[in-house]
């Protein structure tokens, strides 16, 4: 089957083959894959199995310092970025570690924190503008 490139704005989704699509066989979707450059896997499966998270484990002096470069009480901090001041205090002082969401939250706000205050800004404002049409 030929690959044809499109945009998303050019799929008109009711004349896509639905059936022909489900036909499709998993070798044939590997085989599509293989023969187009730009979805072709950039790494090998023995790679992938090989990978391990390149992430540094969050520690204490991280949550602290990222606080400081950014001239922020625990208080202010935890009210911009949606923490409680208890969650800070314990991540700063040792006896919890920042994981899941919370980790990747603070990997986003120690690179690019202005962007992260913008987005929960944006995100305050549509939820005032509901309540104030109610």
């Amino acid at each position: 089957m030929p690959i044809v490139r499109r945009t998303r704005a050019d799929l008109d989704l009711s004349k896509v083959d639905w059936a022909r699509l489900a036909r499709t066989s998993d070798r044939e979707i590997a085989a599509q894959i293989a023969a187009d450059v730009d979805t072709a896997p950039v790494f090998s499966a023995a790679e992938l199995a090989r990978a391990r998270r390149v992430v540094p484990p969050a520690s204490p002096r991280n949550v602290k310092a990222l606080r400081h470069r950014l001239g922020l009480s625990q208080q202010q901090f935890a009210d911009r970025y949606g923490f409680s001041v208890e969650t800070i205090r314990n991540y700063e002082q040792g006896h919890r570690r920042p994981a899941g969401p919370a980790r990747v939250l603070l990997e986003i706000i120690a690179s690019e924190p202005d962007a992260v205050t913008r987005a929960l800004a944006r995100k305050t404002r549509r939820v005032t503008a509901r309540a104030g049409a109610k």
